[in-house]
């Protein structure tokens, strides 16, 4: 569980710095910035599912304490 949370999270990170990119980098006309939010604002939502299910399932404690 701990590797696909860090590899979503890496994920993030290397989407958000690929838009960061694009922005100042890249040609104006360019849907690349665009496209690397949209990949970050996905993977962000499916991690959140991902731990929310977990939690629910047991598979992760939410620390209490």
């Amino acid at each position: 569980m701990k590797s696909i949370i860090l590899i979503m999270l890496a994920g993030i990170v290397l989407s958000l710095g690929s838009a960061m990119f694009s922005m100042t980098r890249g040609p104006a006309g360019s849907k690349a910035m665009a496209n690397a939010l949209t990949v970050r604002v996905v993977l962000s939502i499916a991690l959140v599912v991902i731990l929310v299910l977990a939690w629910v399932f047991g598979w992760v404690d939410a620390g209490e304490g």
